[in-house]
C-alpha cells in the first residue's frame, strides 16, 4: 500500500496531478480543497495517499490532511458509494460544512453534489454521522499560487471532471469571474455559488 509521496509536483490539471519521485511520476486525483493549496509547478510537495485497486485500474488519490483522507476512506465505505463520488463530494464542500448537513439533516444540500440523489444523501446522512466524530477539522496553510494560463477555462474543465454539467460549470465560472482571480478561486467560488 502506498501512504504517502513527496516529491516535485510537476503537473496539475484538476482533479489529476503527477508528482515525481526520484524520477517516477504518480498520477494522483486530489479533491479541490487539496488541490486549491498546492505549491507552485516544479517545488516539492507531500501527500497523503489512498491506493484505490479496481479489476481494471489500480488509482491513487492524494490529500494534504489527514482528515481529508479520513473522510475520503469513510465515504467509501458508505453503500453505493466510490471513490470517484467520495471525491467530488469532498470537492464540493468543505468538512465543517460536510458535518453541518450530516448532524442536521440537510438532504436539500448534498443533492446538489454531483451523482447524489435523495436515497443516496439520506444514506449519507444516516451512515456518516457516526463517523464523522472521528474525522478531524484540521486544515493546511499552504498558499495558493497562480500558474494557468487560462483560469476561467481551466476552472470550467475542473468542474467538468468533478462530475458538474458543461452548461452549468460555464455558467456557475462566468457567474463569479473577475480579472485576476486564480482557477483555484474560481472553482472555490463557483463551487460555493452552486451549493
Amino acid at each position: 500500500m502506498i501512504s504517502s509521496l513527496r516529491g516535485l509536483l510537476i503537473e496539475k490539471q484538476a482533479p489529476s496531478l503527477v508528482i515525481d519521485v526520484q524520477g517516477v511520476g504518480y498520477e494522483v486525483l486530489a479533491p479541490m480543497s487539496t488541490f486549491y493549496n498546492l505549491p507552485s509547478l516544479n517545488s516539492e510537495v507531500s501527500l497523503l495517499t489512498h491506493l484505490s485497486v479496481r479489476e481494471d485500474a489500480h488509482v491513487l488519490y492524494g490529500f494534504l490532511t489527514e482528515s481529508e483522507r479520513s473522510l475520503f476512506r469513510d465515504l467509501i465505505r458508505v453503500s453505493g458509494i466510490g471513490p470517484k463520488l467520495a471525491l467530488s463530494v469532498i470537492s464540493s464542500m468543505e468538512l465543517p460544512t460536510f458535518a453541518q448537513c450530516i448532524n442536521q439533516n440537510d438532504t436539500k444540500r448534498l443533492i446538489k453534489i454531483p451523482g447524489v440523489g435523495k436515497k443516496m444523501a439520506e444514506r449519507l446522512v444516516v451512515e456518516m454521522r457516526d463517523r464523522l466524530l472521528s474525522v478531524k477539522t484540521t486544515s493546511t496553510t499552504i498558499p495558493v499560487t497562480k500558474d494557468i494560463a487560462t483560469p476561467v477555462e481551466d476552472a470550467i474543465s475542473a468542474l467538468i471532471a468533478l462530475g458538474y454539467k458543461p452548461a452549468d460549470a460555464r455558467r456557475w465560472v462566468q457567474a463569479v469571474a473577475e480579472d485576476g482571480l486564480t482557477s483555484e478561486v474560481l472553482i472555490r467560488r463557483a463551487l460555493q455559488s452552486a451549493l
